[in-house]
């Protein structure tokens, strides 16, 4: 018996939860629906388990009572609807309940119950005949969900059901074939998802099969001393016969042969064969019984098998063969060696008979089966094929170079014959001389020998043998390649080779090497990119033309080079430097005497010019700047102002204290000639801000020689800054400084210039003004001075 439920429900109404349900006349919610499983989730099958569903509610009052419907579920379905007691088995379990129309579930709980109840087994028969059906039955009392059963004979399994029954009851039918007494039980399984939980085998039932009174009969005719060839009589009988409504069956079988089949009683004759099974069968089947009776059949060999056999063992195309076809041993009693009769199959294949047994003839050209047959009394027998493979002799063999000989390297040599069977041997020759020998034994591998040269004409020294059979081997040609000598260093050579190389001259470059064409020769150019020239052919020599040479073509070659054995070889640097022509180089000498014949007759002018301006300085006259009946000047002289010779440059004549000079009369405490009515040239240089105009730049020189070149008399400038005086009618008052001209008339050899203008220098003075008040009031009674005469 399984666990008895108990189902509690409380009631709480203390606390409040949401999913209230409005009543005409109460408000209520459930609050809370809780599934206990009691003692415990885990319990052993007869455990009294007590599931208990308490719910919470509140209510607006606790005067009335609540209509409550209690449901329990079980793996998703109704398992408890009202207070009863039932039987519980494992699964999952739920609690709901419905309060006027309100709906709430609890949680899921697993329930498992460890242990089944023990199966009841049932048969209907414990006593039956050979082929007779037992029906068995077997009862989970008290089990639900998917329960299997299993039933067992000695045990041994002998029925299952073949799908899960949702019922607790199971029954099959098995039919007992063989007498005795055997004991039968039976088990089952539930599965509880994921689970499986397997009961204790039921009680054991036995059951007792008689035997039928009837039994197959085998004879053999004769049943000794059969040989080959004899005819042998069988029968398949019933021996003994009983009342049945069932017809009764005999099959009768030699090995897997069926020979016949009848009712009651079969005959069958056969002709004794050794190679025959020797194992006969006669069977009985009436409804669900089944007897056999066996016998075996010995048949004694007339004569053996015939093997077939070649001599020699081994040929070759188109040798002298022999076939030989015999049988090992024969009845002596029945048969005489001289009785047995051989023929070699297929027939036309260019063999004879030459005996009993004894077939000669030529090896064909390709691989060819034979068989032979051995007969005696009608008995025919055959041997197995036989497959000559006839050996093909090797061919003259052929020798070369695996990949490159390169000279003083070690390279293979292969010795290969086209056809030939294998094993083949070959041997390497130098000068007659064995080196080795390789025997080749499959079809993918090859003779190589390892040699070197160390020169190139040593490489025709090397020849092959190749050997299959017991002849003289066949030799090869002797080798005949092209040994590959590495490259010496390049040589570039430049043409024409002059110490010196002009414009236009044409220029050849030529790039050599010593070594085993193909060559590839490359030449560059130290300071390009691209290479200017590049050839791979089979000469050793590279050239390359300029027709023309510029100073372009200046700069350093050199040439590279590599062939199938070396790597890449430089060669020696060529430097060219390419210089101007002869007639460019002419010109330009020309052009440059040319310029310094003009510098130096430029020179000698200017000099000339200089020292002509000196000595008419010194006649230079000085002009007053009003209109007088002498020639004088009046000079005002201040501080920081020097007075100079132009003709002589020396010492300054005044030093600068403030005076004045006019017609050589000296108004100052400084040292002045005497007499400045000579008509000399004198400069006054104002210290403080000077600007000297005698004192010409460069570029003046082009002027100074146009105008000696130039008929005009010269006329010399000097620049003297006055202070102005003050005359508020004629200028305004002015402070800075001012430019005033003089003009000293300067003629040759002291004569007088006829003209109102003559050579004229100036020298720029600057200095600040003094206020009109310093000077003395003889310069105030100046005229303008006349404009400069250009």
């Amino acid at each position: 018996m399984g666990p008895v439920l108990f189902l509690t429900y409380t009631l709480l109404s203390s606390y409040f939860f949401p999913g209230s349900v409005v009543d005409a006349q109460q408000l209520f919610i459930i609050r809370d629906i809780i599934l206990s499983i009691e003692p415990s989730t885990d319990v052993t099958r007869g455990t009294n388990v007590t599931l208990r569903c308490q719910v919470v509610v509140s209510s607006s009052t606790g005067q009335k009572d609540l209509s409550r419907v209690y449901t329990i579920h079980k793996d998703n379905k109704i398992f408890y609807t009202k207070k009863s007691n039932t039987v519980l088995n494992s699964g999952k379990f739920k609690c709901s309940v419905n309060i006027e129309g309100s709906l709430k579930e609890s949680e899921e709980k697993s329930l498992k119950v460890t242990g089944l109840s023990k199966p009841v087994l049932h048969l209907n028969k414990d006593e039956v005949t050979e082929g007779e059906e037992v029906t068995i039955s077997c009862a989970a009392p008290g089990e639900e969900g998917p329960i299997f059963f299993y039933f067992y004979m000695d045990s041994n399994e002998i029925s299952r059901s073949s799908d899960s029954n949702k019922t607790a009851f199971y029954e099959t039918k098995i039919r007992l074939s063989k007498t005795g007494t055997y004991r039968i039980h039976c088990l089952y399984s539930v599965l509880v998802i994921p689970e499986i939980f397997k009961s204790n085998k039921s009680d054991e039932a036995v059951v007792s099969v008689r035997e039928v009174a009837i039994k197959p009969a085998l004879k053999i005719f004769p049943q000794s001393k059969v040989f080959e060839g004899d005819r042998v009589n069988i029968s398949c009988s019933v021996l003994t016969s009983i009342h049945s409504s069932q017809p009764v069956q005999l099959y009768l079988s030699q090995g897997n042969t069926l020979l016949t089949n009848g009712v009651n009683e079969v005959n069958h004759s056969i002709v004794a064969l050794a190679k025959d099974p020797g194992d006969l069968e006669c069977r009985l089947e009436m409804g669900g019984v089944t007897k056999v009776a066996n016998e075996s059949l010995f048949v004694t060999e007339l004569f053996s098998v015939p093997t077939l056999t070649m001599s020699p063992a081994e040929v070759f195309q188109k040798d002298n063969i022999t076939l030989i076809c015999e049988s090992g041993h024969f009845a002596s009693e029945r048969i005489d060696r001289g009785e047995l009769d051989y023929s070699l199959d297929p027939p036309g294949s260019l063999v004879t008979q030459g005996g009993a047994g004894i077939f000669r003839g030529k090896a064909l050209q390709h691989d060819f089966n034979y068989t032979c047959t051995a007969q005696a009394k009608g008995i025919q027998k055959q041997s197995q094929t036989l497959t000559v493979r006839p050996k093909v002799f090797v061919s003259t063999p052929t020798i070369s170079v695996i990949g490159r000989a390169i000279l003083g390297e070690q390279f293979q040599i292969l010795c290969r014959s086209d056809t030939g069977s294998l094993p083949i041997n070959y041997t390497l020759l130098k000068d007659d001389k064995r080196v080795g020998t390789r025997s080749v034994q499959q079809p993918s591998q090859r003779a190589t020998f390892p040699v070197s040269v160390t020169k190139p004409d040593d490489i025709t020294r090397y020849r092959c043998e190749a050997s299959n059979s017991h002849r003289v081997p066949l030799p090869s040609a002797r080798l005949n390649a092209t040994v590959i000598v590495p490259l010496s260093q390049p040589f570039l050579r430049a043409r024409p080779d002059f110490p010196e190389m002009y414009e236009g001259n044409p220029l050849q470059l030529s790039c050599s090497v010593e070594g085993t064409p193909p060559v590839n020769l490359t030449l560059y150019r130290e300071d390009g990119k691209q290479p200017l020239v590049n050839a791979n052919s089979m000469k050793l020599t590279l050239v390359y033309h300029v027709e023309r040479m510029s100073q372009e073509h200046s700069g350093k070659y050199y040439c590279e080079a590599f062939n199938n054995a070396s790597n890449t070889v430089r060669s020696n640097v060529v430097h060219i430097e390419v210089y101007l022509a002869l007639w460019k180089k002419a010109l330009i000498g020309g052009f440059c005497l040319l310029v310094l014949v003009l510098l130096v007759v430029v020179s000698v002018l200017y000099f000339k010019s200089k020292r002509g301006k000196r000595e008419a300085a010194a006649e230079l006259s000085v002009k007053p700047s009003s209109p007088k009946s002498d020639d004088s000047v009046s000079v005002n002289l201040t501080h920081n102002t020097e007075v100079y010779n132009a003709a002589t440059d020396a010492a300054p004549l005044y030093d600068g204290t403030e005076g004045r000079v006019t017609n050589g009369l000296r108004h100052s405490a400084a040292s002045l000639p005497a007499d400045i009515s000579n008509r000399s040239s004198y400069t006054i240089v104002d210290r403080a801000v000077v600007s000297v105009w005698s004192e010409r730049p460069p570029e003046a020189a082009t002027d100074e020689v146009s105008s000696v070149l130039s008929s005009e008399p010269d006329v010399e400038y000097t620049e003297v800054v006055h202070p102005q005086p003050v005359d508020p009618v004629r200028v305004p008052l002015r402070k800075g400084t001012d430019t005033v001209y003089s003009e000293l008339k300067n003629s040759p050899h002291g004569a007088a210039d006829p003209h109102d203008y003559g050579s004229v220098q100036y020298a720029e003075l600057n200095s600040e003004q003094p206020e009109i008040s310093h000077y003395s009031p003889e310069v105030n009674s100046y005229q303008d001075l006349p404009v400069p005469v250009d």
